[in-house]
């Protein structure tokens, strides 16, 4: 008897981030999003599944509508399924539930309205997995979502069970799952296609009767070195004919992931929390990855980004099974990204309990974008203007919510770290400061400018760069990956190897600018021994908790704190006037920190936006760019993240002021080189 074909949902997931520039969106659109779906067009490669994230949504509406139209009427055929998502592509299981199912409710009615179809699918940003997202997803009108198959694999299963749909719940709300196959999630579309196809007979002669692929629409032209192997060398115009002979020959059969999910099921399974293989070594601190990535090199099927890229196949099963860490590692890893995380938490429980305006809540929405909250290949948390869209964000929402209020403080965990913080707002500015770490100011936004003057990122160690103290590297030269052209080399070659993803990419270890020894905050003091080798550290009070001396005091149009270092390093008494426009007084004493004469005080303010500095009595002035070295998919990039202003006065002083205005004109400083 001749056997059933091969079921194959193929969905395509298309992204752009908000706060992209307008020139990368309309690349996209002319340079892989047209030309994919015309080819699949052309050649009638339907059915497919199709997601499109709510940023890209937007952005097609008022530059592409005709590119809509056209999935539009292939969506009323039936030709195109399209899935829902949150709105405004978010890490879903980074929200409170609430939030998590507007921002479905809200995709599903756009999709509703503007393609008249009832989106039952989800695609899940960065497959990131949350066993309670099962009822909230389930209560948002969602009948199944695709996750990798190494969540599966993870539970116990076994390779041959993943061609079908599983069930999970939460709480007796009950959702399918559907695996995407990591193996072709490889090979399309880097491999050449002989390959490809020898992998769907392989899959069927194992007796496997489906098969999910969900990934990136990117990977068809926008990732380095793509665009000219998919189009220009002729791989999607080569695997859509194998796929037609496919077809034809009854191998294979095109499926949507609405059919897929409706197959008879695997039964009842509870994925971990998780992601897909590289995130979960991506958000790992440098120790831990390392630490992975030497437990990867070591076992089949594991190897990934930390320990280098190499073989996938796992013949032993035991790669799934070696976990690293969950997307919300990020917000402990980078405190940055914990700032704008914790901040769109708290303004979305002011918002709700403000009757939830509408201006307010979709500036929150649009804040919890993904992007800038991670990284690792992808994800952008280094990118300065992918986090100054969420600040922008984030400013607006809370400008709408605080209007006509007086300046006031609160005192709360803020960042939900086990040390409360001290949230000083008004109409016209919100500041956060750390008692615990050095009286800082780690926010500092402006409702006018709709910016955080304190957003810079802090330079640290990436798994991915050298150590620095290693001699072997101490003199190696920083290296950079292609920038896009075709690593292979001719296009023989490339017809006969494939290319490779941006995940098996290699390029020497680079060395990283030195760490700084703190994260950067505004107002971070320091006592150097001017006298010793390279400035030695007599004292240092940016991580060194602070003791509020009294309560707050209340002026006109400003509020002033008292602080002073509590036991355990030179007494150093700090006094803040924080104006409600977001102007910021300093006085600092350090009388009584038994300093010697040639000893300089230094006090530290990391700009990411101008603002004009003044000193009292005159300081000598140093500045310092911000600039971090981070590993993208075009390769090794040095960003520009601000300017430190370094205030430094004698010990013999005893004291000084500082003032900090925010905004450009006269004298400012900070910001974009």
């Amino acid at each position: 008897m001749t056997p059933p074909p091969l079921r194959f949902a193929f969905a395509i997931h298309l992204h752009q981030p908000v706060g992209n520039f307008d020139p990368v969106f309309e690349d996209h659109l002319e340079g892989v999003y047209r030309p994919l779906l015309e080819a699949i067009h052309e050649r009638g490669a339907y059915p497919i599944t199709l997601h499109m994230s709510g940023p890209l949504l937007d952005w097609l509406e008022s530059h592409g509508p005709d590119f809509l139209d056209e999935i539009g009427a292939r969506a009323a055929d039936g030709r195109i399924e399209l899935l829902a998502s949150g709105r405004y592509e978010p890490i879903l299981a980074a929200l409170p539930p609430r939030d998590r199912l507007e921002q479905v409710e809200w995709m599903r009615a756009d999709l509703r309205s503007r393609f008249g179809v009832e989106a039952r699918g989800l695609w899940l940003t960065e497959r990131v997995w949350e066993p309670d997202l099962a009822a909230d997803l389930s209560r948002a009108g969602i009948e199944y979502t695709l996750l990798d198959d190494r969540h599966f694999l993870a539970c116990g299963l076994d390779r041959a069970e993943l061609d079908r749909a599983f069930t999970t719940e939460h709480g007796g709300r009950s959702l399918k799952l559907l695996p995407i196959d990591e193996d072709l999630r490889y090979l399309i579309p880097f491999r050449p296609v002989a390959e490809i196809v020898e992998f769907f007979a392989a899959r069927g002669r194992d007796g496997r009767h489906q098969l999910v692929l969900g990934d990136d629409g990117e990977k068809f032209g926008g990732w380095p070195g793509t665009r000219a192997w998919v189009y220009d060398g002729g791989w999607l115009e080569a695997f859509l004919e194998a796929l037609d002979d496919l077809r034809r020959g009854g191998e294979v059969e095109l499926i949507t992931t609405r059919e897929a999910a409706r197959a008879p099921g695997g039964g009842l399974v509870y994925p971990a929390p998780g992601s897909y293989r590289e995130m979960e070594e991506w958000t790992l601190p440098r120790p831990a990855a390392l630490r992975l990535g030497r437990l990867a090199a070591d076992t089949p099927g594991t190897a990934g980004t930390a320990a280098g890229a190499g073989s996938r196949r796992d013949e032993t099963g035991v790669g799934p099974l070696v976990r690293g860490g969950h997307w919300t590692g990020f917000l402990r890893k980078y405190p940055e990204s914990n700032r704008m995380h914790k901040t769109a938490l708290h303004l979305s429980r002011l918002c709700r309990d403000r009757g939830d305006p509408g201006e307010a809540r979709r500036a929150i929405a649009r804040a919890q974008c993904n992007d800038a909250y991670w990284h690792g290949v992808f994800g952008g948390v280094y990118l300065p203007h992918l986090r100054r869209a969420i600040w922008r964000e984030l400013a607006l929402a809370e400008r709408h919510l605080r209007e006509g209020e007086e300046i006031v403080c609160e005192f709360l965990d803020f960042d939900f770290d086990g040390h409360d913080e001290i949230w000083i707002h008004s109409s016209r500015s919100s500041v956060v400061m750390s008692p615990a770490r050095g009286g800082a100011i780690e926010i500092l936004t402006v409702f006018r400018d709709a910016v955080n003057y304190a957003d810079v990122l802090s330079r640290r160690l990436e798994a991915y760069h050298r150590d620095p103290d290693d001699p072997a590297t101490a003199s190696a030269e920083v290296a950079t990956a292609t920038d896009g052209d075709d690593p292979v080399g001719s296009e023989e070659a490339a017809q006969a190897s494939g290319i490779a993803s941006v995940h098996d990419r290699h390029s020497g270890a680079p060395l990283p600018p030195t760490p700084d020894e703190a994260p950067l905050a505004l107002m971070q003091e320091v006592a150097l021994d001017e006298a010793g080798p390279d400035g030695t550290v007599l004292a240092d009070w940016r991580l060194h908790p602070f003791r509020l001396r009294g309560a707050p005091t209340i002026r006109d149009g400003y509020i002033r704190l008292r602080f002073v270092s509590e036991t355990g390093a030179p007494r150093l008494e700090k006094m803040l006037d924080i104006h409600d426009d977001g102007r910021i007084d300093a006085t600092l004493d350090w009388s009584e920190a038994g300093l010697p004469a040639e000893a300089a005080i230094v006090c530290r303010l990391p700009l990411a936006h101008p603002g004009r500095v003044e000193a009292t009595p005159a300081a000598a002035e140093s500045r310092e760019r911000i600039v971090t070295l981070a590993r993208s998919e075009r390769g090794f990039e040095r960003i520009d993240q601000g300017e430190i202003v370094e205030l430094a006065w004698p010990a013999s002083a005893g004291g000084a002021r500082v003032r900090l205005r925010p905004g450009g004109g006269p004298g400012a400083v900070g910001g974009p080189a």
